[in-house]
């Protein structure tokens, strides 16, 4: 597939993946549903870490309301089912996903943030869930993501005022998790990306695997997921990074 709104690079496994719709602040529509789709399911085999960011001035702006505006009550939920789809998609690949939030990252551009294992935040981003000044609210699994980041206080402060808020203060709520200067952004991003990529490669997917398994069931039951995959690693990737660290030499994985 040729994509129009998806720019994908991938050096030395890390697959940079950048949103191209600049002149609608990279606002989500149809077609980028259909792009993302299709390019997780085609994921190159070297691609070991994925950091989706955006063009411009914006990481994402929200959903396109033109696109939104004229659908029935039966498209608008199939519009919101269909980017569900996909931001789970994200969450569940096996790969981490960095966001490398460059700018406004707003309504289903904070979603989309959300739905990263992580993010890295420009000085110059600016985050919030304003739909209800739009009489909607947010579609894409975003009052289920903010309020599992962020707390519930937090996230219905958000979702019900509307308020954005700079990346310092996404900081301090929890919402992201490093913020840099903007000329800083992507290097300190690929700088942690390739930090994760020099770790047990077995042991980063399972500690995402066990985590997002952790968040839909009860603690007892995570950990005993936890304890299975811990056990899983021994005689494999587990035996050579402790029998590296016991030679004080780096593990070849």
């Amino acid at each position: 597939m040729e994509y129009q709104i998806l720019h994908p690079s991938v050096t030395d496994g890390v697959m940079v993946l950048t949103i191209s719709r600049p002149q609608a602040l990279n606002a989500l529509n149809s077609l980028f549903f259909t792009e993302m789709d299709h390019l997780l399911s085609h994921l190159p085999q070297e691609v070991k870490i994925m950091v989706i960011t955006g063009e411009g001035k914006a990481f994402v702006a929200g959903a396109d309301i033109s696109e939104m505006v004229d659908k029935s009550q039966a498209e608008g939920e199939a519009f919101s089912l269909a980017g569900q789809a996909v931001f789970r998609k994200i969450e569940q690949l096996s790969i981490p996903v960095i966001a490398a939030v460059n700018g406004y990252a707003l309504g289903g551009g904070c979603e989309l943030a959300m739905a990263c294992d992580f993010r890295i935040a420009s000085t110059l981003a600016t985050f919030g869930q304003p739909e209800v000044n739009l009489g909607i609210i947010p579609g894409y699994a975003g009052t289920q993501r903010m309020s599992r980041l962020i707390g519930k206080g937090n996230a219905l402060y958000l979702m019900m005022t509307a308020t954005m808020i700079s990346a310092d203060e996404a900081l301090r709520m929890g919402l992201v998790q490093k913020v840099v200067a903007p000329e800083l952004l992507m290097e300190e991003t690929l700088k942690i990306a390739k930090t994760i990529l020099s770790k047990g490669p077995t042991a980063t997917k399972l500690v995402k695997e066990v985590v997002n398994l952790g968040l839909a069931m009860d603690f007892d039951a995570a950990s005993k997921q936890e304890a299975q995959r811990f056990g899983s690693l021994f005689k494999n990737e587990g035996e050579v990074g402790m029998r590296a660290f016991l030679e004080k030499r780096k593990p070849t994985w």
